[in-house]
């Protein structure tokens, strides 16, 4: 068995984390641009977070054909299932944000793009509904903070503390060794 994901999941792992941090940034800095530059962070924002839901879709697919590396030394089953948990979590969040977001958008009734490429809108403004579905996304997303802290921080103490293989599957680098 191999101890490493496959390099095209680690690819699209940091992929992910990189249009993650790209969408919270510009939703954080905004606030600190001129309102002329605006548009252009939301822009990033939407950008990035529909990235994402096309990359974590694809994760998921992958990461249902493909079992994952054996962690050596093996942890208790506790820390098996709460893994389990933070991982499924995670899925959950970064496929939700980005179509809690996609409506949020869309019931704004104007029309907008993503990368040039025209996106639908409702007819007219839904206020009522653009606002449900804005808070439940920025609730979410606030929640996100705590989540992938949790995922970050058991990496490292994986890592650092109990000293086993579970940060090193996910790194880039050195090939796999069978």
């Amino acid at each position: 068995m191999r101890s490493k994901y496959s390099s095209f999941q680690i690819t699209l792992h940091w992929l992910v984390f990189l249009l993650v941090v790209g969408a919270y940034c510009a939703m954080e800095l905004r606030g600190f641009a001129p309102r002329s530059y605006r548009p252009i962070f939301n822009a990033t924002h939407v950008t990035c977070g529909l990235s994402v839901l096309v990359l974590m879709v694809l994760r998921l697919l992958v990461r249902m054909k493909y079992r994952a590396p054996a962690i050596t030394p093996k942890p208790h089953p506790a820390i098996i299932g709460m893994s389990h948990l933070v991982h499924t979590v995670i899925y959950m969040m970064f496929i939700a944000l980005p179509i809690l977001g996609f409506f949020t958008v869309y019931f704004k009734g104007h029309e907008w793009s993503v990368l040039g490429i025209p996106m639908p809108h409702a007819p007219e403004l839904d206020e009522d509904r653009q606002f449900t579905f804005k808070e439940i996304h920025e609730l979410i997303a606030n929640t996100g903070y705590f989540v992938i802290g949790i995922h970050a921080f058991a990496a490292l103490f994986h890592h650092y503390v109990w000293k086993d293989n579970t940060l090193l599957r996910m790194m880039p680098g050195k090939k796999d060794r069978p």
